[in-house]
């Protein structure tokens, strides 16, 4: 039986574009089954435009105005809630998508059965669409060694190091809805990496290496691919110098941790996720070590060799920079590396 697909849009003041995006998800060669819009209280022409594309086009489309402003992840878990389909591809309001994006999304799911969520390159472009010359794991600095990670059956000990997946250009099943869904607001993560980060735990994550959507870069979005390069993400490749410099606070981590392993807890019934919980506690004890290490140096040598040679450093932090960092530092390691 052929799946359900849903697409799951999330609109706020983006006149300027998101005809652009509609437009480009009619001339779909796989259309979508029904499209979910959700405006976050646009004050520009927005909800005209989502109107008259829904009056025009005969795909179906569902818009919910919101009486109040939910904020980006709220509002994604609005629509996501109110997606029907057994596949549910986010979008933004901003991007333009290839013909083909939807047929490979749904072929990448029913070729890998075990898979629980996709997600695809990108192509990064300016505010009129043309090319910047790099795509989106090129700025992130996505390589060969992450996604063969991913591929393999441990992208989730790659997934709680960085964020990797960009909402933008992922689709997951349903069926994980009641695992990730409601998804925290208080964190330091956003929709995408909360989504990636629990399916990860307990199914596979398939990378699509085609640039399928036009990942349009601009001063009015609200997360972009400079955004995703920030420390936070543990995706950057760092002198020990910078490393030096870095400081992301070890509780924003902890808390991260903590969320993802309660929700995790609160599902053993019906998701394999005792591995996951291991991996985290794992994590956990590793990065309390750093966090006490004591404030003289001769003392702090010793742990961190143990940490070193365990291997811990490079699996749950940024390695050999981290060990410097925490070996060079003139105080007691207060914050930590995600």
């Amino acid at each position: 039986m052929k799946a359900k697909l849903s697409v799951a849009i999330c609109t706020h003041n983006g006149g300027p574009f998101v005809e652009d995006q509609l437009n480009s998800i009619a001339a779909q060669t796989r259309l979508p089954d029904e499209i979910i819009v959700c405006d976050d209280q646009s004050r520009d022409e927005t909800v005209r435009i989502v109107k008259r594309f829904a009056a025009d086009s005969r795909l179906p489309l569902r818009l919910i105005v919101n009486s109040v402003n939910l904020g980006v992840v709220k509002n994604f878990e609005q629509a996501i809630g109110l997606c029907t389909g057994d596949i549910i591809a986010l979008c933004d309001q901003d991007d333009v998508w290839q013909p083909t994006k939807l047929a490979q999304i749904e072929t990448a799911f029913h070729e890998s059965p075990a898979a629980g969520l996709v997600f695809t390159d990108a192509e990064l472009v300016d505010e009129q669409l043309r090319p910047t010359g790099c795509s989106l794991w090129e700025k992130l600095e996505v390589g060969a060694e992450s996604i063969q990670q991913l591929k393999s059956r441990d992208a989730f000990d790659e997934l709680i190091t960085g964020s990797i997946v960009t909402g933008a250009t992922a689709a997951f099943r349903s069926q994980f809805n009641s695992l990730v869904l409601p998804i925290p607001d208080d964190l330091p993560i956003i929709h995408d990496a909360w989504i990636a980060i629990l399916i990860s735990a307990v199914a596979r994550i398939l990378p699509v290496s085609e640039r399928l959507i036009k990942y349009r870069q601009h001063a009015r979005q609200q997360i972009g691919a400079r955004e995703r390069l920030s420390p936070r993400h543990g995706l950057l490749k760092q002198s020990p110098r910078e490393a030096l410099r870095r400081e992301n606070p070890y509780e924003e981590t902890i808390a991260v941790m903590s969320a993802v392993r309660g929700r995790l807890l609160a599902h053993l019934d019906h998701f394999e996720a005792q591995h996951a919980i291991g991996l985290l506690d794992a994590k956990a004890r590793h990065l309390r070590a750093r966090a006490e290490l004591p404030k003289s140096r001769w003392l702090r040598t010793p742990r961190i060799l143990r940490e070193l040679f365990s291997g811990r450093y490079h699996r749950y932090s940024s390695g050999m920079y981290s060990a410097i960092k925490d070996l060079a530092s003139p105080s007691r390691l207060t914050s930590t590396d995600i």
